[in-house]
C-alpha cells in the first residue's frame, strides 16, 4: 500500500500531466481553428505547444497572456521561446536617439519607443522591455537626469516628458525659492553642460516628499526624457541601478540588487536597495535593467551600508495623475519660500548692553 506522501506526490504529478495536455490541447485549437481574433504574440512551450494571443504583462516568474475569451498566467519556466507582434519594429527604431511617439515632437530615449505610450504628462511602458548592460544603459539614459540646486541644498531628478517636466524630491526645494537645473546635452559625442535658472514648482506632496518642477528658459530646447516602469513587476534579488549626482558629483552611476520591494517607514512603503545612495542622489531615478524608472531615491541609513531607498513608480504616477491636488500655491502653507527669522528679543538686548 502506497504511503499517503507518495500518494500526494502521484496526484500532483497527474494534476500536471492533466494540466499540460488541456494547455496543448488549448494551444492546438488556436493554432488551428482561428480563435485569436488578430495577430498577436507567441508563447512557444515546452510539449510543442504554442499560445497565440496579446501580453497583458510579464513577471520573472509568469507571463499573462490575453487569448480573446479569457487570460491565460503561464510560468516562464514553460516557455521556450516569445515572438512578438511588433518585434521588428522595436528592431529596427532600436539604432535611433528620437523617436516618435503619440506626436511628432514627442522624443524618448533610444530603444524605448515601439512600446511607450504616453500616459497625460509622463510616458509608460506598456510592457517590460528587454534588459540591457548598464553600460549601455547609462548612456542612453543619462541625458535625462538631471542635477537641481537651491542656495541651501543639491539633488538630482529626471525629465518626465520633453516639455521641461521633471521629478524630484520635496526635501531638495523645501524653504527655497530659487531653483536651477543643470542639464548634460549630447552635442557631437559630447556632453555640453548648460544650466535653466527659469524653473518654476507645478506641484509638490511634502508627505510624500516628491516636487514637480518645470524649465521655463525661453531658449529651452526638446529635452529627453525616461519612462516609468512598475515597481511591483520586480523580484526580490533583481539588479538595479541609479543616476545622479551624490555631494554633487554629477552624472554618478552606482548598481546593486533589490532587497525589499515592501519596506515600511514612517507608514509608508520604499523600495530597499543595495544600490548606493548618497547626499545629492535624492530626487534621482532607480532604474531596472530595461532603462525603465522604477523608483525615486530619497533616503538611506547613515549608520550602515548599502541600504538606500527609493519611492516605487507607482507612487511617483500617482502624485503625478492628481497634480491638480498638489497644485502649488503662494497661499499653501507648505510652500518653498524660506523667511528670515525675525530678530531675537535676547540678541538685541545683550547688545544694548
Amino acid at each position: 500500500m502506497d504511503s499517503p506522501a507518495s500518494f500526494l506526490v502521484k496526484r500532483t504529478l497527474l494534476q500536471y500531466r492533466t494540466g499540460m495536455f488541456k494547455l496543448r490541447f488549448l494551444g492546438s485549437v488556436m493554432l488551428f481553428c482561428g480563435i485569436s481574433a488578430a495577430p498577436g504574440d507567441t508563447l512557444f512551450l515546452k510539449e510543442q505547444a504554442t499560445i497565440t494571443g496579446r501580453i497583458l504583462s510579464e513577471k520573472r516568474d509568469s507571463v499573462a497572456v490575453d487569448v480573446g475569451y479569457t487570460v491565460l498566467v503561464v510560468p516562464r519556466d514553460k516557455i521556450t521561446k516569445i515572438s512578438r507582434s511588433e518585434e521588428e519594429a522595436v528592431l529596427a527604431n532600436s539604432n535611433r536617439s528620437n523617436i516618435e511617439v503619440a506626436s511628432p515632437a514627442a522624443t524618448v530615449s533610444e530603444g524605448t519607443a515601439a512600446v511607450a505610450l504616453k500616459s497625460g504628462l509622463y510616458h509608460a511602458n506598456s510592457r517590460r522591455l528587454p534588459e540591457r548592460t548598464v553600460r549601455d544603459l547609462v548612456y542612453q539614459l543619462g541625458e535625462a537626469v538631471v542635477q537641481v540646486r537651491t542656495p541651501g541644498a543639491l539633488g538630482s531628478g529626471f525629465f518626465v516628458n520633453e516639455e521641461g517636466f521633471l521629478i524630484t524630491n520635496f526635501h531638495v526645494i523645501e524653504g527655497e525659492s530659487q531653483i536651477s537645473v543643470e542639464v548634460y546635452h549630447q552635442q557631437n559625442g559630447q556632453l555640453d553642460r548648460k544650466t535653466y535658472k527659469q524653473v518654476r514648482i507645478v506641484a509638490m506632496n511634502k508627505f510624500n516628499d516628491l516636487a514637480l518642477l518645470k524649465i521655463d528658459d525661453k531658449d529651452a530646447p526638446r529635452f529627453k526624457f525616461v519612462p516609468f516602469g512598475s515597481a511591483d513587476g520586480l523580484a526580490v534579488g533583481e539588479r538595479v541601478f541609479a543616476i545622479g549626482s551624490p555631494l554633487g558629483l554629477e552624472r554618478t552611476v552606482t548598481e546593486g540588487i533589490l532587497s525589499t520591494r515592501t519596506r515600511q517607514l514612517a507608514g509608508a512603503l520604499y523600495l530597499q536597495t543595495t544600490t548606493q545612495i548618497n547626499p545629492g542622489n535624492s530626487g534621482g531615478p532607480l532604474f531596472n535593467l530595461s532603462g525603465e524608472v522604477v523608483g525615486v531615491t530619497n533616503m538611506k541609513i547613515t549608520a550602515g551600508e548599502g541600504l538606500g531607498f527609493a519611492i516605487p513608480a507607482e507612487s511617483v504616477r500617482y502624485f503625478l495623475d492628481h497634480r491638480d491636488a498638489f497644485a502649488y500655491s503662494n497661499e499653501n502653507p507648505s510652500n518653498p519660500y524660506r523667511y528670515l527669522e525675525p530678530p531675537s528679543r535676547t540678541r538685541h538686548s545683550a547688545r544694548e548692553e
